[in-house]
């Protein structure tokens, strides 16, 4: 292709879904029916919807095209085999359970390793499976490297595993304690931040040094393929196959949602190598989601999946993909809005810590600016903070978040650059009247992910 500074899509739109465009007076009166949960907002109310890049994305015409060739039989259907030898071919891991969705695969997963007394390493823990981790009895305990806990930082891997404190960690409490460690790739809830293949691979060593199994929460592994190759010193001439392959293979399994980079909407699969551990997880399956070649998918979504799979490692895909997420950074830059830095994969996220510095963190400064973009534009995103991840403690206050982050994801294939040239001004209005925002007090939650459903009132 010509090196011309625009990427373009490497697509032509072939249908369009139609959007609403609620008034300011409708978008007040949705905030207050939702308690200022932007969850709980109905789609129609939405303009821009980067709530999520989970299974909000437009699927291809071979995808679509595959979903007529979907075979239902409900045991051994020839959907599942073709899904089979897709995922095999990619992850070289011989057990492959299919499931609903990605948090299916980890429930399942910690159901059969996890429990009291029990510790789950990971580079960051994201929502549903620090929960899952959690409501097993386990500890979800995080060890990304200190430049991952820093929005400004411009490390490039900033999703990378601090390896020195993993091995000790593991020294002090060993294989009795710690059934298992994780790398996300990409890391969601620290912004987004590719983990390198050296990093795996020094991951790798150290599990294989204390003997302890080593996963992969696979969710965005293309994206995390394709900045290995553009930011790792000799990857370059890899494709994003290739180095997806080989990250797969230094771990001894996985979980996947298919409605990240799979692009589909709905679907996941756990998948290792251990044929005991997958007999247990199969039993849990069989008696949660269903029978071991469909696991709570039809046989067009299978389809949908593999075919997904194959297309998502695409080098002109990825290259728009990740081109038009930093394309959004440079225009919330340029409004003078902190990101964390540099650009991630599926998403960009607003620094709420430092754009909204009046606001204390158990005001929830992340909640109140998500609220604040709707209400100016419609524009939806999801607060990544003190709602999603702070510690409730018995007395009734709260360990706060790390990082108060509002995440913008991107659907793939889904809106045009005017649509993000949109949302871009939205931000900057906002911006220009950053010290009019208020904080928020949560007026009912649940004891598990609580974001989902809690309901709020403005201090």
């Amino acid at each position: 292709m010509p090196k011309f500074k625009t990427i373009i899509e490497p697509f032509r739109i072939h249908s369009t879904q139609s959007l609403n465009f609620p008034d300011p007076e409708r978008r007040e009166a949705a905030l207050k029916e939702a308690g200022f949960n932007l969850f709980g907002l109905h789609a129609d109310d939405v303009i821009i919807d980067l709530l999520t890049d989970s299974g909000t994305g437009a699927m291809s015409n071979r995808q679509w095209a595959g979903i007529m060739m979907g075979d239902e039989s409900y045991a051994g259907s020839r959907s599942f085999y073709r899904f089979l030898e897709v995922v095999t071919d990619l992850t070289g891991m011989s057990e492959v359970i299919p499931t609903h969705q990605g948090r299916a695969a980890e429930w399942i997963l910690f159901s059969s390793i996890g429990g009291p007394g029990k510790a789950i390493l990971n580079n960051t823990h994201f929502d549903t499976t620090r929960a899952n981790v959690e409501f097993s009895g386990a500890e979800a305990v995080d060890l990304v490297i200190p430049e991952g806990r820093d929005p400004s930082s411009e490390h490039p891997f900033k999703g990378n595993m601090d390896v020195d404190a993993l091995d000790r960690y593991l020294t002090e409490h060993g294989r009795e304690r710690v059934p298992l460690v994780m790398v996300t790739v990409t890391n969601n809830s620290g912004g987004g931040q590719p983990v390198s293949l050296d990093n795996l691979r020094k991951v790798r060593a150290v599990c294989d040094k204390h003997r302890v199994p080593l996963f992969l929460d696979a969710c965005r592994f293309a994206e995390n393929a394709y900045f290995i190759k553009t930011r790792e010193e000799g990857q370059n001439g890899r494709s994003p196959r290739e180095i997806a392959r080989e990250m797969f293979r230094l771990v001894d399994g996985c979980t996947m949602s298919a409605k990240k980079d799979a692009m589909a909407n709905i679907g996941g699969f756990l998948a290792m190598k251990d044929s005991e551990l997958a007999r247990r997880c199969r039993n849990l399956l069989i008696l949660t989601e269903g029978f071991s070649t469909y696991g709570g998918m039809a046989g067009y979504d299978l389809e949908a999946v593999a075919t997904g799979l194959e297309e998502v490692l695409e080098e002109s895909y990825l290259r728009y993909r990740i081109r038009s997420t930093a394309y959004l950074a440079e225009k919330i830059l340029a409004a003078g809005v902190p990101i964390v830095r540099p650009a991630g994969g599926h998403a960009v996220y607003i620094d709420a810590k430092s754009f909204l510095p009046h606001i204390p963190a158990d005001q929830y400064p992340a909640q109140s600016l998500a609220i604040e973009l709707y209400r100016a534009g419609g524009v939806r995103g999801v607060e990544i903070g003190s709602v999603m991840f702070g510690k409730r403690l018995k007395d009734g206050t709260e360990t706060p978040s790390t990082m108060e982050l509002v995440r913008l994801a991107i659907p793939r294939r889904t809106y045009t650059q005017s649509h993000i040239d949109y949302t871009a001004e939205v931000i900057a209005d906002v911006a220009s009247r950053a010290k009019e925002l208020r904080g928020y007090k949560i007026v009912s939650q649940e004891p598990w992910l609580r974001h989902f459903t809690a309901r709020f009132e403005p201090i």
